[in-house]
Parts: C-alpha cells; structure tokens; sequence
C-alpha cells in the first residue's frame, strides 16, 4: 500500500465510505466497530444528529485513492449513551460559564465495549494513520466550536498511543470472565471455592427447573423472537433508565445483517416467551449487551447473562465473556475486576488542568479497588 495522504475527510454518513472499505481497516475482531453495527445504528435513527449522536466519521485515503483508516466519530449535544461519565465536568464547566457541549465522542454508541478505535488497515502504517485520525478529531474540535474530544472504550494499545500524545488519561472497571483454558462448565466450577460451586448449582437448578432455555444465532432468530426480545428491553430499560436508546428497527436490522454474530439466549414458560439476553460473538470474546424480563423467576438473570454466557463461550472457544458495565455482584459468579478505558482532550486550560489532576487521583483509586475486589471477594480456590 502506498503512503497515506494528510488530509481527513468528514463524512455525516457512514454510508459514504461503504461497508468494504471501513471493514478493510475495522477487521473483523470486533463488531461493535463493524459497518453493518455502525450503519444499523445510523440507519433505524438510533445514532443520529436527533438523538444527539450526529456522526462526524473520519477517513484518511492512500495516495492511489483506498481508505486507508478510519474512525467512528460523533458530534454530541448530550453525555447519555456512554458509560463514561462526564456530568460533573459539563456542570462544573457550565457554572464557570463556559459552554461543554457540543462535544466530540469516538466511540460505539451505546456500547460500553472495549475495542480498537482508530481503525488502521494493515500495511498502512499504523502510527502515522493514528496520528492523523486524532489530528483530524482535533481540528474538527476547533472547526466546530465543541469543547472537547473523548475516546471511549479503546482497547489498551489505542489507549497508551493516545495517552503518548498528549491526551488525559481515564481507567475504570468493569468485570470480565477469562476462560483458563475449561473444556465444560464443569471445569470452571472445579476451579471455584466449595461454597461458590454449591450457590452456582443451587441458582442454576432453580432458574432452569422454571423456565425453559433457548440459545439462538444465524438463521434461527426470526422476527418473532426479536419481537418479544424487544418488549423485555423496552420494560426493563424503561425502569432502570427511563428512556431504551435502541429502538425496533434496529433489532431487525441486526438479524438480517450480523445473525451470524448474535447469541440471543431467551427463557420460555408456559409456552410464553419472559425473558432474554442478547450476546454479540467476536473473534476471541462473547459480549453480554441487554437484558430484558417481562417476569420474576430468581436467579433467571444471573443464568441467562452469567452462566449461559460461560457456557457458550466454553463451547465456541472464546477466550473472555464481558457482561457489561458495572455489577460487583458479577465477582461471585466468576467475573473478575478488569481495566477499561477512555481519552480526553480538553480545549479550555480552565477545565483540563483540575480535570486531569482528578484523573490522576481516580487512576490511582481504581487501581487499588481493583487490587482489594479481587483479593477479598475472588470465587476462585486460592
């Protein structure tokens, strides 16, 4: 491939750049930064200027004309749908009488999941596309007004290349399973303490002695199943988050473009369908994404989002489950505290400086809370 040019362009659509050319740099590792993902989102108006999610992708051409990389990029006019958590930086700005928002996020929306995020395609030059995907988030940030530009979720080698040039650094947790190499569920519930092996049977017997369980992928999933799948999310986000970001179209955009990379575990009783979990499958990991209910059955979450997910992995390979953001009560069942990550860069001094003096203090923080989780609540034999 030849030498990359420096101009970045700026495209509202991700449409414009085209599945074959963004997959080329994206890969096919992970697919909350796949084009069918992405489109489907921009495409059932759930990542739109209206939601306050207008896209600001960027793509960076070699000199013979191919895209040579790319980023998922966002103008936004709010801080839902992120998992990382600026509401005290906006206020704070905002009290100061500065402006935070709009803003610009590189990321998955509504995807707390870790993944590369300047997506460079091989042979291209890695450093050099990276660099200039970022310069390019930056001078957009000038070019609109917005206040800031933060990258969220990247995996670690994006996140150190970020921090190398010159942005603030942020680490959270979240709890993730790492398959030791198990050949059944059985093999991961011998490496566990004799109390957590009993509650882990004791909670599986009773949710599936209830309900009847279905894993669904590929050619499997029908309109029917997105149907009821859909009343669960709209139930259960409606009363934890007052407002689902996803909407109908966007399920069915999702079995017939990525069937093949969706595991969609539901519970069936009384030949009504109650409960499900959906799952996106990558290369090496499965990704618990939503969960809905429409009925009390205990220990049916920890079952279908947990356990089932452990399972699949076992069976598929996999070398890791990540179920989501947040939830201690994960340890017990085998989830284990691992960082994940984010990139900020600040325009005003007056916001940057006592936000990156934070950072360092929170860096710090999580670390050792990290370090305490996994020592004192730990499920596995010493």
């Amino acid at each position: 491939m030849s030498s990359l040019k420096a101009a970045v362009t700026v495209h509202r659509r991700i449409a414009e750049i085209g599945r074959e050319a963004w997959d080329a740099c994206a890969g096919s590792a992970n697919p909350f930064v796949s084009f069918d993902f992405l489109n489907a989102l921009e495409e059932s108006g759930c990542a739109v200027e209206r939601t306050g999610w207008a896209p600001q992708h960027l793509s960076v051409e070699d000199e013979d004309g191919q895209v040579a990389a790319v980023a998922p990029l966002y103008l936004k006019s709010h801080s839902q749908g992120e998992y990382v958590f600026d509401w005290s930086w906006a206020d704070a700005y905002g009290r100061a009488g500065g402006r935070y928002y709009p803003k610009l996020q590189c990321a998955s929306p509504f995807s707390p999941v870790t993944g590369p995020r300047l997506l460079v395609c091989e042979g291209a030059g890695r450093d050099t596309g990276r660099k200039l995907l970022l310069g390019g988030m930056l001078a957009l940030t000038e070019r609109l007004g917005a206040s800031s530009v933060h990258v969220t979720f990247p995996d670690e080698p994006d996140w150190a290349f970020l921090g190398e040039q010159g942005m603030l650094l942020r680490q959270d947790q979240q709890y993730h399973w790492t398959n030791a190499g198990y050949a059944t569920f059985d093999d991961f519930l011998a490496a566990l303490s004799s109390s957590r092996r009993k509650t882990i049977r004791r909670e599986r017997r009773d949710a599936q002695g209830a309900v009847e369980i279905v894993a669904l992928t590929g050619p499997e999933l029908t309109e029917d199943h997105w149907d009821a799948f859909y009343g669960f999310y709209m139930d259960t986000g409606a009363r934890k988050w007052g407002q689902p970001y996803l909407n109908r179209t966007f399920f069915s955009l999702l079995g017939e473009r990525m069937a093949d990379k969706v595991l969609l575990i539901m519970a069936r009783k009384d030949g009504r369908w109650i409960a499900g979990a959906l799952n996106m499958i990558g290369a090496d990991c499965l990704y618990g994404r939503n969960w809905g209910a429409v009925g009390e059955v205990p220990f049916l979450h920890f079952e279908l989002c947990y356990y089932q997910a452990i399972e699949h992995a076992i069976r598929l390979s996999l070398k890791r489950v990540e179920a989501g953001a947040q939830g201690q009560h994960k340890i017990a069942r085998g989830y284990l505290p691992t960082p994940v990550y984010s990139a900020h860069w600040i325009a005003d001094p007056m916001l940057r400086e006592p936000v990156a003096r934070y950072l360092e203090q929170e860096r710090e923080a999580v670390g050792q809370e990290m370090d305490w989780l996994a020592e004192e609540y730990s499920p596995f034999k010493a």
